[in-house]
C-alpha cells in the first residue's frame, strides 16, 4: 500500500472500521510537524501494541491553533503523506478540531496511545475507550527528540551561520 493510499477521508471511516473487524486497532494523534527519531519511535511502539495503527493529525488550521501562527512548518497532506510512509502506519486521517475527540468517537479504537508527557487521565478519549473495554496508555518517549527543540536548533543554526546541528 502506498502512503496515499492510507490517507482516509472522513467519509470512510465508517468502512475502514468494517475493514478492521476482529483486528485490536491502536489509535494515536498529533501535529507530527517535522518527524523525528522520537516520533519513529512511538509510532513504532504503538503499532506493536496491536494489529493496526491509524494515526490523527491536526489539520493545519488545528496547529495554528495549538502551536501558533508559524506552524506548522509543513502542510497537513505531507504530513500526513510522510507518516503514511512508514511501515508502522497502516492508516492516517487528517482531522481539522483542536482535539481528535469525534474522530476517536468514529474509529472506535481498542487502545489509544499517547506520548509520555501525557498523563492518562488527561488522554482525550479516554472515555470511549475505556468505556467499550479498550485500553489507554501512555507511553515513554525519547529524551531529547521534539519539534519545537528541532526548530529551535535550525534557527539559531541559521542566525549564528556557525554549528553543527548536534543536540548538545
Amino acid at each position: 500500500m502506498t502512503y496515499s493510499q492510507k490517507l482516509v477521508s472522513w467519509a470512510n471511516i465508517s468502512a475502514l472500521r468494517s475493514a478492521c473487524a476482529g483486528k485490536r486497532l491502536v489509535f494515536t494523534n498529533g501535529c507530527f510537524d517535522l518527524l523525528h527519531l522520537g516520533h519513529v519511535d512511538y509510532l513504532t511502539r504503538a503499532r506493536q501494541l496491536g494489529d493496526l495503527l491509524v494515526v490523527g493529525v491536526n489539520s493545519d488550521a488545528s496547529v495554528r491553533r495549538l502551536k501558533g501562527e508559524k506552524r506548522p512548518v509543513n502542510q497537513e497532506h505531507d504530513r500526513a503523506g510522510v507518516l503514511g510512509a512508514l511501515a508502522c502506519v497502516d492508516h492516517v486521517i487528517i482531522f481539522e478540531e483542536d482535539t481528535p475527540y469525534r474522530l476517536i468517537q468514529l474509529v472506535q479504537p481498542d487502545i489509544l496511545v499517547k506520548g509520555g508527557d501525557w498523563p492518562v487521565d488527561r488522554i482525550v478519549g479516554r472515555d470511549i475507550v475505556e468505556a467499550k473495554g479498550g485500553k489507554v496508555l501512555s507511553l515513554p518517549v525519547l529524551d531529547g527528540y521534539s519539534t519545537t527543540g528541532t526548530i529551535e536548533r535550525i534557527c539559531a543554526l541559521y542566525a549564528s551561520g556557525t554549528g553543527t546541528g548536534s543536540r548538545s
